[in-house]
């Protein structure tokens, strides 16, 4: 054994050729600090060699390098600039005696090589892979660039425009496209796959592969004209403002690096990325990201180990068709649980299954499935008027009208046809699961699964506790819901669950402005480009609906009533007067023209209308806009970690974003308060508390300011030992 680390070893595989085999003590390899620093050593080691001719570098695990260790980058990120530029510099420089070794070197790639796995194999001369391999550079979707050469190395092996691609939506690719693109040399069965690693180094040692002519672009400058340079960076530059926009900085920032360093050798380049890599590093918005990821990882986590025990279901239903159930009927099917759909009008059945069959042939369309496998899933989704098979369900969904008279009868009814062990939930999205389950013979067997519509791209599943729900209920409801593809996250009862109990509080902010003279237009716009929204209120009301909102709006009030409850007239009540119920309807806020994908239009009747219930308008400055629109959710999200309702930080982070879609770069609730600070956050409250109890601070939140505490563990910065340079 020529060096033996905590991650990886050194050995001779045959005489001249060397293997640096990647295999840490857990179940993946990642580029973590340590893992650098070894490879350093290793090479040393190497480089003493005298009879060596060539190195292949390889993997003990299914996969090769998935990444960085993610777990590390909030520490890191908080180590002082140069000390972070150091360590880039003395990582870089590893790469780089790696890429120089006097002889031919390969990489042999199963599985993924992500990240700093990518960056590692570009450092070699040779990358052959596995059918089953993923290669890529996905550093700019968690709000930072790549930082191991990645952004050199690529341009110089693919040429601008597709690595551009690759690095500036964070891309990663598969095995054919890799070998198309000439990110990989060969594409080898796992079997055969370290024989033809040998075979290709036997051959750069006789001098039939020129593996010096391969590795000399990687340290010159691009070979593109000024012409190509213009249209390669302008058109990429164009795109990232279009995809990514200003809220995150990362791709924009790449993109310009790779432009600026396209005339330069590669070491002067590898400078210019560890000097826009670190102000990224440093930053709100990857400290966001990552943090989502994090968060992330920790709710799969959870729910995987309540879920250890449980088996998928072999069979579930749905109680009502129409665009939900249809859309819950084909998320289970599609993932391989068979589902019942029922519904009492052959109407609504026939609309069910239409919805089905679209979102199938969406997929169709887009290649994800072929006829065969629309069909068969098409084929376990079996419509019904009656309750035949219901008894063979181990999972049910309701997902009927949002009444509770209707609700309770529902499911009392279904209850019957159950069998004793059968899990039955309900998709309300704000009636008290407790409240239903009191016309229930087995409420132990009953929780809420509230969907987010649409149900195929929203990934958020409520899985709600009610008083008498079982532990054993709610890990056979979070297991389907993972089966979907879903993420599951436990909330306990009350109106409107978590997400919507936090929503109707920034609702009631929009009512209240526009009842000061604020015009709802601008209101969206503030709230979309400023705050990041994916759309502003009066736009998600339309797309919710302003019935569906009418209704929900008097549920929350009679449940909080000290801060839902409102003494006027709104603008959503005007328009449910008007019967104006938005996107559904063609006319709400705006009105929907429908040919084609909707497309929203302003109706200047609408102001006409609100006249009644709101002031002479004015304008309003955009950071008063933000505050009146999220001093209310805040509060309340903040209230319901108080109270239980969400349990923890990452939980609540997470149902937003996925729930509400919560503008990632902010992180979540919690995230956010920790970036502007709770003090700062009281203190705008406070200059509104005029308005009312939304927006007076819960105590605990008036805590955290007074103690200068946060919600999550602060970072603490990487230190020396962790930083290890030779």
């Amino acid at each position: 054994m020529l060096y033996k680390g905590d991650t990886l070893t050194l050995d001779w595989l045959e005489p001249g050729i060397a293997e640096l085999v990647f295999d840490a003590p857990g179940s993946v390899n990642k580029l973590d600090t340590q893992t650098v620093a070894s490879l350093g050593e290793a090479l040393t080691v190497l480089e003493q060699q005298t009879e060596l001719k060539a190195l292949l570098l390889s993997s003990r695990k299914p996969a090769f390098i998935v990444g960085a260790d993610i777990t590390e980058f909030l520490s890191l990120f908080a180590a002082p600039a140069e000390k972070l530029t150091q360590w880039l510099t003395f990582a870089n420089a590893i790469f780089n005696r790696l890429e120089d070794l006097p002889v031919p070197t390969l990489s042999a790639i199963q599985g993924y090589a992500l990240g700093g796995g990518c960056e590692c194999v570009l450092a070699t001369d040779f990358r052959i892979v596995t059918p089953d391999a993923r290669i890529g550079l996905p550093e700019t979707r968690l709000g930072i660039m790549p930082g191991f050469g990645g952004s050199v190395r690529l341009p110089r092996l693919l040429g601008a425009d597709s690595a551009l691609e690759i690095i500036a939506a964070g891309k990663d690719v598969d095995a054919e496209r890799a070998l198309a693109l000439g990110l990989a040399d060969a594409i080898v069965p796992a079997e055969k796959l370290q024989q033809a690693a040998i075979a290709i180094l036997q051959e750069a040692i006789a001098g039939k592969q020129e593996w010096r002519a391969r590795r000399q672009p990687k340290l010159e400058p691009l070979k593109l004209s000024k012409i190509e340079a213009t249209m390669s960076f302008s058109i990429a530059k164009s795109m990232v403002l279009q995809t990514a926009g200003k809220h995150y900085p990362a791709p924009l920032v790449a993109v310009k690096t790779i432009e600026a360093a396209a005339n330069m050798g590669r070491d002067e380049a590898l400078k210019l990325e560890t000097s826009a890599f670190v102000p990224l590093a440093r930053s709100d918005e990857a400290r966001a990201l990552v943090g989502i990821f994090l968060n992330d990882q920790a709710v799969k986590a959870k729910a995987k180990k309540l879920t250890k025990d449980i088996a998928t279901p072999k069979q579930a239903a749905v109680l009502g068709a129409g665009i939900m159930g249809g859309g819950i009927a084909c998320q289970s099917a599609s993932k391989g649980v068979p589902v019942i759909m029922k519904d009492i009008n052959p109407a609504s059945l026939e609309l069910g299954m239409k919805e089905a069959a679209k979102l199938l042939n969406k997929q169709l369309e887009r290649g994800k499935i072929d006829g065969m496998k629309l069909a068969g899933i098409i084929a376990t989704i079996q419509p019904t008027l009656d309750y035949a098979g219901f008894e063979r369900a181990e999972m049910v969904v309701e997902a009927v009208v949002e009444n509770p008279k209707i609700k309770a009868a529902v499911l009392a009814e279904t209850e019957s046809y159950l069998s004793p062990t059968a899990v039955l939930a309900t998709n309300t999205s704000t009636i008290p699961v407790s409240q239903l389950a009191s016309v229930l013979k087995r409420p132990e067997n009953f929780c809420g699964m509230h969907f987010f519509n649409p149900v195929h791209r929203m990934p958020l599943v409520e899985v709600v506790r009610g008083e008498k729900t079982s532990e054993a209920t709610l890990a056979k409801v979070v297991a389907w819901a993972s089966k979907m593809g879903k993420t599951p996250i436990v909330v306990n009862d009350c109106p409107g669950f978590f997400v919507n109990r936090v929503l109707f509080p920034y609702f009631a902010g929009f009512s209240l402005l526009l009842r000061d003279g604020a015009d709802f237009r601008q209101i969206d716009k503030v709230m979309e480009k400023q705050f990041g929204w994916p759309m502003g209120p009066a736009w998600l009301l339309d797309i919710v609906g302003i019935d569906t909102a009418h209704h929900a709006q008097t549920v929350m009030a009679d449940g909080f009533p000290a801060r839902m409850k409102k003494d006027y007239r709104d603008a959503i009540d005007v328009l449910f007067d008007m019967k104006r119920y938005g996107q559904k309807n063609k006319l709400g806020f705006y009105r929907w023209e429908t040919e084609g994908k909707p497309k929203k239009v302003a109706d200047p009747a609408v102001d006409e209308m609100l006249q009644s219930v709101c002031q002479p308008g004015r304008v309003f400055s955009d950071e008063e806009i933000v505050s009146r629109m999220m001093i209310p959710m805040i509060n309340e999200v903040v209230r319901c970690l108080e109270e239980g309702i969400i349990a923890s930080p990452a939980e609540a982070d997470m149902a937003l974003v996925y729930g509400l879609g919560f503008p990632p770069f902010h992180g979540g609730v919690f995230r956010y308060l920790d970036t502007l600070g709770n003090a700062r956050f009281v203190s705008q409250a406070q200059a509104f508390s005029q308005l009312g109890s939304l927006y007076h601070c819960p105590d605990g939140l008036v805590e955290k300011a007074n103690g200068n505490d946060s919600w999550y563990p602060q970072a603490a910065p990487t230190g020396e030992a962790t930083l290890k340079m030779a």
